[in-house]
């Protein structure tokens, strides 16, 4: 059975029209209307069969869901190399939020080295998904031990008008002022972020659990 066809048999018309609305800038006949336990179901089964190698090099594809599934078996490869290689023949038939953010390789985090200079390349990409999820990884994975100031230059310096891109610079600093805020205050406090951006930042920040309460009052002084 064809991926499409394992999405196909778990597809709902009603599910197909609340996942259009999270998704407005892809066509809505390209949505199948599957939910995502299902998708990751069906990668898992999947995984390491020759229909998932042959489906990982057939790109284009043509709905949604089959991009969902594509990224869910990347995400699944233990070899570093390999995972890579698939990460960037992918990355630039990504065209929505919802495929760049829910694929997270597990071997990125054991290969910090090696994977830093792939996620800086990632992050200056005029490509609006790359760059998203370049950011997305190296706030995933380097806002721990492994952080370094120099990171948040590298976001920082992401500019440009698509939402999604702004939005994902403002959730790198609010997790950023969360996990290592004296570090990150003074991009707030300089303004160093473009206006929207930096509004939405603070906003984000100060919705955040995460961030204290006195780190709050502080941040609202800049809104």
């Amino acid at each position: 059975m064809k991926v499409y066809e394992r999405l196909e048999a778990c597809s709902s018309p009603e599910f197909k029209d609340f996942q259009s609305n999270l998704v407005p800038n892809i066509p809505k006949d390209t949505v199948l209307g599957v939910r995502t336990p299902d998708m990751r179901r069906i990668a898992k089964e999947l995984k390491g069969t020759p229909e998932a190698a042959a489906f990982l090099k057939d790109l284009p594809h043509k709905y949604y869901e089959e991009n969902l599934v594509h990224f869910f078996l990347i995400a699944m490869i233990k070899d570093f190399d390999e995972c890579v290689k698939a990460v960037e023949d992918f990355l630039p038939y990504v065209d929505c939020w919802p495929v760049c953010d829910q694929s997270s390789p597990k071997v990125f985090t054991k290969n910090h080295a090696a994977i830093l200079p792939y996620i800086k390349k990632w992050i200056a990409s005029d490509h609006v998904y790359t760059a998203r999820f370049g950011i997305r990884i190296l706030m995933n994975e380097f806002l721990g031990d492994d952080f370094k100031p120099e990171y948040l230059e590298w976001v920082a310096g992401v500019k440009g008008e698509d939402y999604y891109i702004k939005m994902m610079v403002a959730w790198y600093f609010a997790t950023a002022l969360a996990k290592k805020y004296e570090e990150t205050v003074p991009y707030i406090v300089e303004r160093r972020l473009e206006p929207w951006t930096h509004k939405k930042a603070i906003q984000k920040a100060c919705e955040s659990f995460r961030v204290t309460d006195e780190h709050k009052e502080h941040l609202k002084q800049y809104r």
